[in-house]
């Protein structure tokens, strides 16, 4: 049986319509994330990748990078769902589903590899990465989120690393902030990324449920598992060396390209 790493592209994105195609330092979003995706798959070894979208630009420009295409119905609306929609589609179901979000050009695929290890391990329905902010981090995710409220996802971890929440709200408050700065480097705040493992019966319990009320209010669709009562993994890792959130807003591109003009280009590495 071999895994699936999959790379929801929709063209339709609210915020940023055409996102996949966005140009980022001169390469689209779509042929950076699927890059990360292809060297993961191959890190992790017996898996494969594939790019899932509803639109025949998307396709073609997939096509043109040399990667597989899963056509998905256009109504999905969230990049599990079309995660799903892509592994039903397989000659094999594969046993485990990774879901690397077509906004976040900048996982390194080293970490994907390990997360899609870390799934194949645990019995849990869901694994995902999180990094927990230094102060200076927070500084600058507070002040990206005056300008783009709804960019840069928080979860509240348990002692046992499974996650109790998720939000795009900064949690958890602090009422001693001056306090918990003068004890250490880190933050309690911990910034998720745009990176999920699935059981493939997670994801088909997932797929099957209407969206929860927390998931609608936040825009959140990972909450849905945790409004399931299913148990999703909240992995701490290390803060990739080009750290942001995922692509939703022409500032996010801004951003992005911003921090390649400042650490390099993680594509030519």
């Amino acid at each position: 049986m071999r895994d699936l790493i999959v790379v929801p592209a929709r063209y339709g994105s609210t915020r940023l319509p055409g996102k996949p195609l966005l140009a980022i330092a001169g390469r689209t979003l779509l042929e950076r994330v699927a890059r990360v995706a292809a060297a993961a798959a191959a890190l992790a070894g017996e898996c494969d990748m594939v790019v899932a979208t509803d639109d025949a630009r998307v396709a073609d420009h997939a096509r043109a990078l040399g990667h597989e295409v899963t056509m998905t119905a256009a109504a999905i609306e969230s990049g599990s769902g079309r995660a799903y929609a892509a592994a039903c589609q397989r000659a094999v179901p594969p046993g485990v589903v990774v879901n690397l979000q077509g906004d976040a050009p900048f996982v390194p695929a080293p970490l994907v590899a390990a997360l899609l290890v870390a799934a194949r391990r645990d019995d849990v329905a869901c694994v995902t990465p999180v990094v927990r902010l230094d102060w200076a981090a927070l500084d600058r995710l507070r002040a990206h989120k005056r300008e783009s409220p709804f960019s840069g996802t928080t979860c509240v971890r348990g002692a046992d690393g499974d996650a109790l929440w998720f939000s795009k709200a900064i949690l958890p408050a602090m009422r001693d902030e001056a306090g918990l700065r003068a004890a250490g480097p880190l933050s309690p705040v911990y910034r998720h990324l745009g990176l999920y493992a699935y059981r493939l019966a997670a994801l088909a319990r997932f797929e099957a449920a209407p969206p929860g009320r927390y998931e609608l209010l936040e825009g959140l669709e990972q909450l849905r598992f945790l409004e399931l009562g299913m148990t999703v993994r909240a992995i701490a890792v290390d803060p990739p060396a080009h750290s942001m959130s995922g692509i939703d807003t022409a500032a996010d591109a801004a951003l992005a390209e911003a921090l390649i003009r400042r650490h390099g280009d993680p594509y030519e590495g």
